[in-house]
């Protein structure tokens, strides 16, 4: 697999393994498995997916080094606010099982944020965290955040694919040495992506689909990206990235695809009273 260096000097997996919306209690232990054995050695989880605990018994139960995984997770907002967001830290170690998470972000850009860092920033100074991010931060709210913030992002992880490539915000991140997390990196199933007629000549020419023509793009772009899947084939296909390269001309073929426009905006006030109302754990 491989690797990005991140501001702090720590190394990240290219592509990580998410299991946004898949079940605890069984499906994502299952799935964290297969991937584990088909090569991924980075596992995306956080506390608002409620399932850190089957990640952390897949992991164990894999036999694989625990130092050979990165393992991110996310403090969800119900726990923002800094005596708040060292609980949450504990429990995410603990629903895990291990003794340090590789990256911990704030997931969403509501609430006590800057309290909710301070948190984090002591967690790296315990050892408990090495890696500290940002989710779904814009660059207005960047520009909010930043002065407070002792110890910079290592990355920022938002939605991102060739539809939408956050151009002008990885511009700003990479002032900073901040690295772009993609999710949704396949459009979350988009059809018009998926069937896109360009994309479908170069996974033809390249013997991929087009799916691993994506992530490629992610991989030369510089971003970290996060495909989600239970599918067996699709779980090892989103990591067979590494045995060709697209050409210079092709990259920017699909940097012409950007429409600047997402399915989420962090900027809309409602989504903090909507996500504040859901309840993730007792």
């Amino acid at each position: 697999m491989e690797k990005f260096e991140l501001n702090n000097h720590e190394l990240i997996p290219a592509v990580g393994f998410g299991v946004f919306m898949i079940p605890n209690d069984g499906p994502t232990y299952e799935a964290t498995l297969k991937a584990l054995k088909a090569g991924y050695r980075h596992i995306d989880t956080a506390a608002g997916y409620m399932n850190e605990s089957d990640v952390g018994k897949a992991i164990k139960d894999s036999g694989i080094d625990r130092k050979e995984i990165f393992i991110t997770s996310k403090l969800w907002l119900q726990d923002y606010g800094y005596e708040n967001a060292k609980i949450g830290i504990e429990n995410s170690l603990k629903n895990l099982g291990v003794d340090y998470i590789d990256l911990y972000l704030l997931h969403q850009p509501y609430g006590d944020y800057l309290g909710s860092w301070k948190a984090l920033e002591e967690a790296v100074a315990e050892g408990k965290i090495k890696s500290i991010g940002i989710s779904n931060v814009t660059i207005n709210l960047w520009n909010k955040f930043k002065d407070g913030m002792t110890i910079m992002p290592a990355v920022n992880q938002v939605e991102c694919n060739p539809f939408f490539q956050q151009k002008p915000l990885r511009e700003e991140m990479e002032k900073y040495g901040i690295k772009l997390e993609a999710w949704y990196p396949l459009g979350h199933g988009n059809k018009e992506l998926l069937e896109n007629e360009y994309l479908v000549s170069l996974a033809n020419k390249y013997n991929k689909n087009v799916g691993q023509i994506i992530l490629r793009w992610h991989y030369q772009e510089g971003i970290i990206s996060l495909p989600k899947s239970t599918n067996d084939e699709r779980i090892k296909g989103n990591i067979d990235i590494f045995d060709f390269e697209l050409t210079d001309e092709e990259m920017k073929n699909i940097q012409a695809m950007d429409t600047g426009k997402g399915t989420h905006d962090p900027e809309d006030l409602s989504n903090e009273t909507r996500l504040m109302g859901l309840k993730i754990h007792d």
